[in-house]
């Protein structure tokens, strides 16, 4: 090989592989636009779980973008209150917002299903209709009526059903109960005597120690530790019925979603589901020790009565009925739900419940420590 050809050659390919690096640079960048959006979340920063999550979807976006695509996070309260998201993505104050869609279910009750409805899906389920059962698309024509485009975007799992200053063993105890309780639950509650209460997340513990609150229900053991209720109300009650697993929701106004280019919405779409899967990892992981710290100071854990779960159900049966037959995007939306439910409840009574309820025994009888 003549070696000052060899080298020739490479020098000019070398100068032809750079003037095409030069080329194609004004393309990538017109493909990948630089935007800046904010985004507000209806959480304090102190929830790690909740206003974290938005947190780390802005980090996804960012890095995937080389920095050309940049989301400012603002926690409750720094732009709007924590309950006004959905307004504020509406009237263009922002461009994103990470909230639970079931705040609003006083402009419409059928936002519900973008959380959880009473005795609706767990956490897994709604990720399967929502992804796989065509409630996504079902939510998002509804969604488009208010002018924005939503992406699930974190589940919180089931929850708990709250702190209480006192025990409550009967239907009768509940009646004249003061409960903090977000969602349409509060009206099902309601048809059992409590008296539902809507608090802002700052002001539940006064309320809690003035007694002008005798209940509240938040999240769970790892986000309810933080906020110290357990100090005012022991009694630590189990399940949230009305929370079987609650979803969060990214907004975008429909104007700003069908601007972006098309990868800028993919990449949306998938950081959303990356944080959605995130949150519930987060929560599975943290809430078990949460609560034996929670049960180390002095939380007395209580399952609601049979009694209560019953009538609980019986009341929540009347409610869907009574919205559906008033509003047509509810019974849309329920009918959906209800049609997956059936089979995803029966299917996870034969390989996951068997499995989950063989392995509790286990953990009971103290063998799951043994190698």
């Amino acid at each position: 090989m003549d070696r000052r050809k060899f080298i020739s050659g490479a020098a000019t390919g070398a100068i032809g592989i750079g003037a095409a690096s030069t080329l194609a640079a004004p393309a990538i960048a017109q493909s990948n636009p630089k935007i800046q959006w904010r985004l507000t979340s209806s959480f304090p920063k102190s929830l790690d779980t909740l206003y974290g999550a938005a947190k780390r979807f802005a980090d996804r976006v960012r890095e995937a973008t080389d920095g050309n695509f940049e989301i400012e996070v603002f926690a409750a309260g720094e732009i709007v209150p924590g309950a006004q998201v959905l307004d504020a993505v509406q009237n263009g104050t922002v461009e994103l917002g990470q909230t639970a869609m079931y705040y609003y279910v006083g402009k419409n009750p059928a936002f519900a299903f973008g959380t959880a409805v009473p005795f609706g899906l767990n956490a897994r389920q709604t990720n399967a209709w929502f992804y796989e059962g065509g409630g996504n698309d079902l939510f998002n024509k509804f969604l488009a009526k208010s002018g924005v485009y939503g992406m699930p975007a974190g589940d919180t799992g089931a929850q708990m059903g709250g702190w209480y200053r006192k025990e409550i063993k009967t239907v009768d105890d509940l009646k004249g109960l003061k409960l903090r309780i977000a969602g349409l639950a509060g009206r099902v509650v309601q048809k059992l005597g409590v008296v539902p209460q809507q608090i802002a997340a700052g002001d539940i513990y006064a309320a809690l120690e003035r007694g002008t609150l005798d209940a509240v229900e938040f999240v769970g053991p790892y986000d309810d530790e933080k906020l110290g209720f357990v100090k005012v109300a022991p009694y630590y009650y189990y399940p949230a019925w009305w929370e079987g697993g609650a979803n969060l929701h990214h907004l975008v106004g429909l104007d700003k979603w069908n601007a972006l280019p098309k990868k800028y919405q993919s990449l949306l779409q998938t950081a959303s589901q990356a944080t959605n899967c995130g949150m519930l990892a987060d929560y599975d992981y943290k809430n078990p020790a949460a609560l034996k710290r929670l049960v180390a100071q002095g939380a007395k854990l209580r399952p609601f009565s049979q009694d209560i779960m019953q009538a609980s159900f019986k009341a929540a049966q009347e409610l869907h009925r009574e919205i559906s037959a008033e509003n047509a995007d509810y019974k849309a939306l329920l009918e959906s739900q209800n049609a997956y439910k059936n089979d995803a409840f029966l299917w996870e009574q034969i390989a996951e419940y068997s499995y989950d309820t063989f392995m509790m025994i286990k953990q009971r009888n103290g063998e799951l420590m043994k190698g």
